[in-house]
């Protein structure tokens, strides 16, 4: 079973999300038979890249609270954050592009680790003091290497904007045309769609019932035809 998951590193309901469903998936007694893919969505694609600005003045500014509300809101987070293991620094955090950190998630995908820089990012935005918005692109060399990945493919990528720009646009086309309009959004063997960071439990069930309702491969033809198998060909017999 193919899980998706449009997320983008912004989102602390991404963060929070990813570990709720983790904690479903663990227990899933088909889990090694469930394979997981990240798909790119940015929440904020017409902002530059270097415009950079407190998390508490672009929650002020684009959703018309006062600066008390939006602590608030953090602090709420915070909690959220923390009843799942995660930490989360609810004050002197940033927001920006986070364009080409999606750009690496995809080279990431072709190295086999994709989940390992997504998490990488989640924490380095969610949980350090350092910002991932700020401080040019060797902070997300570094943050990619810490993920596995190579540090001159990292450079090669962000020196490059073009480099996998296509991909993360057509992962967004994608969530468009599948009805997303936010994030997180699970995708389950293109059956399911679980919109937002739903309790572990809400997980377990749509695993549950997309696992059970997969659909049986139909046989087309006739048996007995040749094949290969563990004990080797069949050869055909004058």
């Amino acid at each position: 079973m193919k899980v998706e998951i449009w997320s983008d590193i912004a989102c602390p309901w991404c963060y929070v999300g990813k570990a709720r469903f983790e904690r479903a998936l663990a227990a899933f007694p088909h889990r090694d038979r469930v394979e997981v893919v990240h798909r790119s969505f940015e929440l904020d694609p017409g902002r530059a890249k270097g415009d950079v600005q407190p998390v508490l003045t672009m929650l002020t500014r684009k959703y018309g609270m006062s600066q008390a509300q939006a602590q608030a809101g953090e602090e709420n987070l915070g909690a959220q954050a923390a009843a799942e293991g995660l930490e989360y620094r609810t004050r002197d955090r940033d927001h920006g592009n986070t364009f080409d950190m999606h750009r690496l998630l995809h080279l990431a995908k072709e190295r086999g680790r994709q989940d390992e820089l997504i998490q990488t990012l989640y924490r380095a935005n969610f949980a350090e003091e350092r910002s991932v918005f700020s401080e040019g692109d060797e902070r997300l060399v570094a943050l990619a290497v810490a993920a596995g990945l190579e540090a001159e493919d990292a450079r090669t990528v962000l020196a490059d904007p073009t480099a996998y720009a296509e991909e993360v646009r057509a992962d967004e086309r994608e969530a468009a045309e599948l009805g997303a309009t936010g994030v997180p959004f699970f995708v389950l063997d293109r059956a399911y769609g679980v919109s937002g960071a739903q309790p572990a439990e809400v997980f377990t069930q749509a695993l549950t019932q997309a696992w059970g309702e997969r659909s049986p491969l139909t046989p087309v033809g006739e048996d007995g035809a040749q094949a290969c198998g563990p004990d080797g060909c069949e050869v055909p017999r004058q």
